[in-house]
Parts: C-alpha cells; structure tokens; sequence
C-alpha cells in the first residue's frame, strides 16, 4: 500500500476505527494489536505484536496471549465492508460450538482468517507455527480444524493503492444509493 492502510480515511475516520467501532458494537471491548505509539490517539486498548516482523499470526497471538477473553474476534482492519450483522452472527455461533476458530467464508467461497472467532484454546497452535515459521492463516486454520460461518456477500480485503481507490468508489456509490 506505501502507507499505514489502518490509517486510511474510511467513514470520516482511520480504518481502524472504522472496524474497530463495530467490533466493540458487538464484542463489547476492543484491543488493536501494533505498535501502540501508532494508535494511541484513537482511544482504544493496543498491544504490541509480541513477535515482530512475522505478520498476522504474530497479531493473533499477542491477542490470545493477553487473555482478555475465552473467544476472540479478530479482525483485519483492511476490511471496510464488514457489517455488524455479520459479526454479531459470527460470534453467537461461536459461543454455540467447540470449534477452535469460526471464520467468515463469503460468496465467492473465499475463507477470511481475519474475519474470525478463535478460542484462547488457539494459543499452543499459534506459537508452535511461529515457532516453526508457519506464518500462513489458512494453514493455520487447516490444523485448527476451523469451522465457517458463510456470508452472503464479498468480504473486501485493501492491500494495494488500486483496491483502496476501487473501495472508495464503491463506497461513495453506495452512499449515494442510500441518500447519504
């Protein structure tokens, strides 16, 4: 992307917040896991990856490492479109299986490991394919014998500077579709 795309204005707001509102609309709390000198100033929680430089995985398990909970919603916060129904489903079926992880698969059959509930069960798991430099999700997710909840749209992920332009397109469209 060339910059921060957790700061990238969505909503009037940086990415991150933007999700991170409607994580906390339906978990209750949030924590953002990254350097927190970055995102002190958005008023929530944030904890420092435990390992760097190892990616998401690292991410994951600086959040199941801080015990804050028995599941865990995790999510990217490159994901613009994620609606608060579809979290608010994922983690009521979490809470209603044993699955390790509940993650979101979307219409096009598309698993998001980012979009996910883990159990703090997860935790031996994510250290042994760090420590193994396993650093794949849906690796990850394989071992974990991971369950899917399926939602009835796309989920968007932006990691180029065209996704974000084409995201932003969208988005102004469908505010406009709506009367905002």
């Amino acid at each position: 992307m060339g910059r921060d795309k957790a700061l990238l204005r969505c909503n009037s707001r940086p990415l991150v917040e933007d999700v991170a509102v409607k994580a906390a609309s339906i978990a209750g709390s949030v924590t953002l896991i990254g350097r927190p000198e970055r995102y002190s100033d958005l008023g929530f929680d944030c904890l420092p990856d435990l390992r760097s430089g190892l990616g998401p995985l690292a991410g994951i398990e600086a959040a199941l490492d801080s015990g804050r909970g028995e599941l865990n919603l995790v999510l990217a916060c490159d994901m613009p479109g994620l609606e608060r129904d579809w979290l608010s489903r994922l983690l009521s079926q979490a809470r209603r299986t044993n699955a390790l992880c509940l993650a979101c698969r979307d219409e096009s059959g598309m698993l998001h490991p980012l979009c996910a509930v883990y159990r703090s069960a997860c935790l031996p798991f994510v250290r042994r394919a760090l420590d193994a430099r396993r650093l794949k999700l849906l690796d990850l997710l394989g071992e974990l014998d991971a369950a899917s909840l399926e939602i009835p749209h796309k989920i968007s992920n932006l990691n180029t500077p065209r996704e974000w332009a084409a995201w932003q397109h969208v988005g102004k469209a469908a505010g406009a579709a709506d009367g905002n």
